[in-house]
């Protein structure tokens, strides 16, 4: 399953290449790639939490092998779109949007497999080799992307996309994982309720999504910046973009091996990792330096992908087993269902100032709620202390 998802993952980076570049030339608009992630995005934040429960609730492996094939058929028609020279801003549009309702639908189903398959005691390094292969994905797919867009031309980086998904869809038709905890058979509804009462009353797992949507926001909106901090900032082709994505990709890996080195996960390393994500966000602001840029994207896929798997990690054991795709959506919530908002944010801050302003927001405000969570952590667990002591002193005592 590992290698038919990372030469998938591969082809998939191509594609979510190609399509802001593809958005820029024919746009020559930083504000038309904002809405194009906001288009990319949006089924995030209106299906996150639902798709948990779906995770919860069906098969997964069948479901995967439903949005893998319906996934391949949305690649093969921008290809043939492409080809056709009949692409127009709208259709990227439109496809960015079916994309997204396979992505969210897609994510918490993974990710349930992947512990049916491996068990609770591997998780953590479950998380976070299959970060190593994904972020790995960003060093091959987008450098590929760059040199195939000059060369080949837009058309072959969908196609290979297409084509990708199909050794996928081989493994997931052989593969037979462990039984799946079998849920109760409630309604939608009452069984999203479950899964935001149960973050409602716990403040650290409340804290850890809330940390993960204002970062999401303010700051991470990677794919609407780059092309345009690659074109108009820097002045480059589609050949330096690639590499800038795949500098980030390559930084990626060595935090995924960071993580993975991790006996556990922690919240010193989540906060570790968003607050070198801020860091080196805010370093980037200013320069126009192509060689220092890229050095700099290094360090800020190693940061990300640290802060992202051990988030990751400390929500599903931290979690009960029965809420864990649910708890799964809402961080896909926090981390992607609130992207359209952070997208266009962004697109607009470039057109009023650059990537210079959007780069700047984006790295103080990631500052300023690392600090915020860290305190608030604090005093989360000092009141725990406090009651856990209290509950301890006999009656007669008190």
């Amino acid at each position: 399953m590992m290698a038919g998802q990372s030469l998938s993952a591969c082809a998939l980076w191509m594609q979510d290449t190609t399509l802001p570049w593809l958005a820029y030339e024919v746009s020559h608009s930083p504000v038309a790639v904002g809405w194009l992630a906001f288009c990319r995005y949006i089924p995030f934040a209106a299906l996150s939490v639902s798709s948990g429960a779906a995770a919860d609730r069906f098969d997964n492996r069948k479901m995967l092998i439903v949005l893998q094939v319906a996934a391949a058929l949305i690649a093969a028609t921008l290809a043939a779109l492409t080809f056709a020279d009949l692409v127009e801003l709208w259709h990227l549009y439109v496809f960015a949007v079916l994309g997204g309702v396979i992505a969210v639908l897609d994510w918490p189903s993974r990710n349930a497999l992947t512990l049916q398959l491996v068990g609770p005691e591997n998780l953590s390094n479950a998380i976070a080799l299959n970060a190593s292969l994904v972020n790995a994905a960003r060093v091959v797919g987008p450098a590929a992307a760059g040199v195939v867009i000059a060369t080949a031309g837009a058309g072959v980086c969908f196609t290979l996309n297409a084509v990708a998904y199909l050794p996928l869809v081989a493994t997931l038709l052989v593969i037979r994982p462990a039984r799946r905890v079998k849920q109760a058979r409630t309604t939608a509804v009452s069984a999203v309720r479950e899964g935001i009462a149960y973050v409602r009353g716990t403040p650290e797992i409340r804290l850890l999504l809330i940390l993960t949507a204002v970062i999401t926001i303010s700051g991470f909106n990677f794919r609407v910046m780059l092309p345009v901090l690659s074109s108009d900032t820097l002045g480059a082709g589609p050949e330096v973009f690639g590499v800038l994505i795949g500098c980030f990709g390559i930084g990626s890996v060595l935090g995924a091996f960071v993580a993975a080195s991790q006996t556990t996960a922690s919240w010193r390393a989540v906060l570790a990792g968003a607050g070198g994500l801020s860091v080196v966000t805010l370093a980037i602001a200013p320069l126009r330096s192509v060689v220092i840029v890229a050095v700099l994207l290094v360090g800020m896929g190693a940061a990300y992908t640290i802060w992202t798997s051990n988030t990751q990690s400390v929500l599903v054991l931290t979690g009960p087993k029965e809420l864990r795709g649910r708890l799964l959506a809402l961080y896909l919530l926090a981390i992607a269902g609130v992207a359209p908002i952070g997208s266009v944010i962004s697109g607009w801050l470039a057109g009023l100032g650059g990537t210079e302003l959007a780069f700047g927001v984006a790295g103080l405000t990631g500052l300023a709620m690392v600090g915020y969570t860290v305190l608030r952590v604090r005093n989360v667990r000092a009141t725990a202390r406090r009651e856990a002591v209290v509950a301890e002193v006999p009656d007669a005592v008190l």
